[in-house]
Parts: C-alpha cells; sequence; structure tokens
C-alpha cells in the first residue's frame, strides 16, 4: 500500500529524500521518485514541483530533473553563483573585455542547459549582448561544450537519454557530433560555437577552475561572427586561459581558507 500521507512533516521528509537522491545521482524522473518514496506520481510531481520552484531542481528539455542552482550553491556556496562573477570573477571579466574588445561572458551547467551568471558586454557599434540570466542549450553553447567535457561519459548519456533536442535545422547534430566536440575539448581545454546558438554570434571557451582543478564554470569570448576570423584563435585562447589562471590566483588569495581545505 501507497504511503499517501500529506501532513507537513511526511511532506518535508519526502522532499529531502529526494534532494538526499540527487545527492548521489544526476538525475531522477517522476516515476523514479514516485517507486522510492512510495507515494503516487501526482505526489511524486508535487515534490519536485515544489522543490523546483525553490530552485533545488530543473527539469530539462526531455522532462528529467536534475540539481538546481539553489542546491548547487548548498554543495559549494563560496565557489557558485553570482559570487564568481560579482566578487571574484567580475573585474577578471571587464579586464578580458576591454583586452578583446569583445563581449565575455561568464556561465555554469543548469541541468543540460547552460545559464549565464556574468556578462561584460563591448562597446562596439556591432556587438554581442549580454547573457545575464539566460539559458541556452548547453550543446549549442562553447561554455557548454567545455563544460560537458568535464562531464564522465555515463552522465552524459544519462543527460542525454533520447539525444539531442531541437528543431530539423539541428537534425545533423547527433549524439556521435557532440561526443566529437567533447573530446576535442578534452584533448585542447577549448570549445568554439561558430553560429550554433545564434547564427549571427562566435565563440570560443575554457573552464574556470578552483584550486583543486575542478571546473566551476565556464568563461566565454563572444564575437559577431562576421569578425571571427579577425581573431587569431591561438590569441583568443591565450587571453582565456590567462585570465582563468589569474581567476584562480585570484580565489586562492581572497578565499585562503578554500585553498587549505583543497590542498590537505
Amino acid at each position: 500500500m501507497r504511503n499517501q500521507s500529506v501532513g507537513p512533516l511526511s511532506s518535508v521528509d519526502n522532499a529531502l529524500q529526494v534532494v538526499e537522491m540527487l545527492a548521489t545521482r544526476p538525475s531522477l524522473r517522476v516515476i523514479e521518485v514516485s517507486e522510492e518514496l512510495s507515494v503516487a506520481r501526482s505526489t511524486a510531481h508535487r515534490i519536485l514541483a515544489a522543490l523546483m520552484a525553490r530552485g533545488f531542481v530543473v527539469q530539462d528539455a526531455h522532462k528529467v530533473y536534475r540539481p538546481g542552482p539553489t542546491l548547487q550553491r548548498l554543495r559549494q556556496p563560496e565557489l557558485h553563483g553570482r559570487r564568481i562573477s560579482q566578487e571574484i570573477m567580475h573585474p577578471h571579466l571587464e579586464r578580458l573585455a576591454a583586452l578583446l574588445g569583445e563581449t565575455c561572458h561568464v556561465a555554469v551547467l543548469e541541468g543540460s542547459s547552460t545559464r549565464f551568471i556574468d556578462s561584460v558586454e563591448s562597446h562596439r557599434t556591432l556587438r554581442v549582448g549580454t547573457r545575464t540570466g539566460m539559458l541556452l542549450p548547453a550543446h549549442k553553447t562553447a561554455i557548454g561544450l567545455v563544460l560537458l567535457a568535464e562531464l564522465p561519459y555515463s552522465s552524459l548519456r544519462a543527460m542525454y537519454p533520447r539525444g539531442l533536442t531541437g528543431d530539423a535545422k539541428e537534425a545533423r547534430l547527433t549524439l556521435e557530433t557532440l561526443d566529437r566536440k567533447i573530446r576535442a575539448a578534452r584533448r585542447t581545454g577549448y570549445a568554439r560555437n561558430i553560429g550554433e546558438s545564434d547564427a549571427g554570434i562566435s565563440a570560443v571557451a575554457t573552464c574556470l577552475r578552483d584550486p583543486s582543478g575542478r571546473a566551476i564554470a565556464g568563461l566565454a569570448v563572444a564575437i559577431p561572427t562576421p569578425r571571427f576570423d579577425d581573431y587569431s584563435l591561438a590569441d583568443l585562447k591565450r587571453e582565456l586561459n590567462a585570465t582563468a589562471e589569474a581567476f584562480k590566483a585570484d580565489l586562492v588569495a581572497t578565499a585562503p581558507e578554500i585553498s587549505d581545505r583543497y590542498s590537505t
């Protein structure tokens, strides 16, 4: 017999159990929550909806629930969300944008999507606009690709159980194509997006890492596609890498307790 109790203590316990489940697996479906909690699917859906409203979970295009930004911040409160961009990263982002004369972004993975958490916009007439707050498919952004490349293959397959989403125009973009791009990003440490998230935008991205070397966000320079060939890819990679290294050094200097924890 299913446990249909909807008392306040039972509801809180059920929600906490779902949070615990997400601590040990990359994703959840309604049926999994229903079976593990011994509740009806409608009850499982309500629990997940309540957690999603508070940012503990997010739902991707496949109706799969994954850890949301609130849960991510609780896991590593000093390294996630807006603190990265505003307190530590933003000055580096400003310097990179000024140096290159192009718009630069910082973003994190949110399920199978990329959430842009900070941008510094170019002052040029033809420029890429800010994307702060936007959520785009990870496989269609340079930042998304370098962050996906940090995940084990098992997590990637679980993230795209039915293949990639999208319309007919991107039907050619198969999981095999994504695998190729991810292998390239793993090999080089960088990823490119040539007009995939927007026909007029091209970008190059790399990871931002904590003192242990773990990727915690992505850094990208976004350039109007007609101007992209004016740049040397090697130069863009060099400046992105210099900024990422400066960020990591600043992270250690401004939060030594984080560095101490990772070095023990």
